[in-house]
């Protein structure tokens, strides 16, 4: 993945004038590359430097990543909250991904805040692509309705093949159910993909490219090399939305362009460094839905499975994050990044299945991402977050 990501800054991923700080910064440090940098030759240093005014950019480093409690934020950055611009990073999840939904639609219910560029995997692609196509042909209330009617459909279609459409069953877990010898596409041999059908219903595809449309980063996992592959825009199609949810053990492979690629999730659950270097804003907003937390110490296969699907789900990210606060150690971050983990608002979210569909939990997790969103816009306005929460009526579930 390093060579790959490095590679992206040569070909115009970034958006030029668009480029911030915290991209600069990044690729100054080189973290990408597979190994450190050998030290370039040091000078002594002076002895006595001149004092001079402090730069604004170069203040004592923030935390790079917060809970839902009042960001910490440094004098070079503006003191607006809730942020006028932010980006987006969504991690995928199967129908944990339901709270991402009730975040992103009590989003998109702030006239003040505009949403820049939303990066993606697995699940989170699919939320990323219904609100920018909504958005797109609709604005604020087309991205509300599509997410919400993509969501309501796929309780009311539950189906075996609807836990596999977004991601909901873990490789190791469905090598245990359904036995070692079980090739992949045999649940589906004519290819009859019901994702394919319900995102020709809910995507025009062609809006993506339309000026409204926010920027997208799409992930997949190219299985030639285990790479992480970003697609844009203008690459996104039915195929890049079905290769980002593609479960390797229950479904086949998706081609495109002549490469095989599987779920985007394994190389980057959510992409975050991507994001960083491509965004035009310095407000980032992370939103983690597979739990990364539990006590629970499991001793039965099932829950064995479960445990280590979340571990690798949230590998990619904690190396992500890991590379940004390095990068960041030795000057002041030039960016703002916060977290709304779904394991903060749905308590024993850890010992829950990703593919479970029931009607109750899907509300329970949408109204849960409603009311975490409406906490992380109320940060920096003491006495107001009630007022700012606006618990709208909740789409008829049933």
């Amino acid at each position: 993945m390093s060579e790959k990501i490095a590679g992206a800054h040569h070909d115009g991923g970034l958006h030029g004038a668009a480029r911030t700080a915290a991209s600069r910064l990044l690729f100054a440090t080189d973290i990408w590359s597979g190994a450190p940098s050998p030290p370039p030759a040091v000078d002594p240093p002076p002895v006595s430097p001149p004092t001079r005014t402090p730069d604004p950019l170069v203040q004592a480093p923030a935390p790079v990543v917060t809970t839902p409690v009042p960001v910490a934020r440094d004098q070079g950055r503006s003191e607006q909250w809730p942020p006028r611009k932010v980006s987006l990073a969504l991690q995928g999840g199967g129908t944990f991904a339901a709270f991402t939904w009730g975040v992103l639609e009590r989003l998109l219910e702030e006239p003040s805040v505009e949403i820049d560029t939303i990066s993606g995997a697995s699940a989170g692609a699919i939320n990323a692509l219904l609100l920018a196509s909504g958005f797109a042909e609709g604005g604020r209330e087309g991205a509300r309705a599509r997410l919400s009617r993509f969501w309501i459909r796929l309780m009311h279609e539950a189906s075996f093949r609807s836990l596999m459409l977004i991601g909901g069953f873990s490789p190791v877990g469905s090598s245990v159910a359904f036995g070692p010898t079980l090739r992949s596409g045999q649940f589906d041999p004519f290819d009859l993909d019901p994702l394919r059908q319900a995102l020709s219903r809910d995507i025009n595809f062609a809006a993506l490219c339309d000026a409204k449309c926010p920027r997208l980063l799409i992930a997949a996992t190219r299985i030639r090399d285990g790479q992480q592959q970003i697609f844009r825009n203008d690459a996104i199609t039915a195929d890049v939305a079905l290769a980002s949810t593609c479960p390797p053990l229950v479904h086949c492979a998706v081609e495109i362009d002549g490469e095989a690629y599987w779920d985007g999730g394994f190389g980057g659950n959510p992409p975050l460094l991507r994001l960083v270097q491509e965004t035009g804003t310095s407000d980032l907003l992370l939103i983690q839905t597979t739990p990364a937390r539990d006590n629970y110490v499991p001793i039965t296969l099932a829950a064995i499975d479960r445990r280590l699907d979340q571990i690798a789900a949230n590998a990619p990210l904690n190396a992500e994050v890991a590379a940004i606060e390095w990068a960041q150690s030795g000057t002041a971050p030039a960016l703002r990044l916060s977290r709304i983990a779904a394991e903060d608002s749905v308590d024993g979210l850890a010992q829950r299945s990703s593919a479970d569909l029931g009607r109750g939990f899907i509300r329970l997790l949408h109204r849960s991402g409603r009311e975490a969103a409406g906490r992380w816009l109320g940060q920096g306005t003491v006495g107001t977050e009630a007022q700012r929460a606006l618990p709208a009526a909740e789409p008829a579930l049933l």
